[in-house]
């Protein structure tokens, strides 16, 4: 815990620091909703199509999904998901005029949610 997943178009490869974000984000859930820094884990998936209304050109995709065992505020969510937002303003900084249309999500994680280390 938090399970964070950060879904991307692929125009925003070269364009988005995913590193950087993934350590700044890092931070933000350790400062605001009280995550241990081990526990942090950003995974990217790199998306081939996206299509924004009835176009798919001119246009990218950031969406960010993290997970958080349950016992948040929801004004602890609402805080994590405007910095992630204000963070993606800083990492994602796309060439010429491609319109980014980014967004977040904080939920609680599902009572069944289990892990393990090897």
């Amino acid at each position: 815990m938090p399970q964070i997943t950060v879904d991307y178009s692929d125009r925003l490869a070269d364009d988005f620091d995913r590193p950087g974000f993934a350590r700044a984000l890092h931070a933000a859930v350790v400062d605001i909703a009280a995550a241990k820094p081990p526990a942090c884990k950003t995974q990217f998936r790199r998306t081939e199509d996206a299509v924004v209304g009835p176009d798919t050109e001119g246009h990218a995709v950031v969406h960010v999904h993290i997970g958080l065992l349950a016992g948040r505020s929801e004004e602890t969510r609402s805080r994590l998901t405007d910095a992630v937002l204000d963070l993606l303003r800083q990492y994602v900084k796309p060439a010429g005029s491609l319109a980014v249309h980014a967004s977040a999500e904080v939920r609680d994680l599902d009572p069944s949610y289990r892990k393990y280390d090897a």
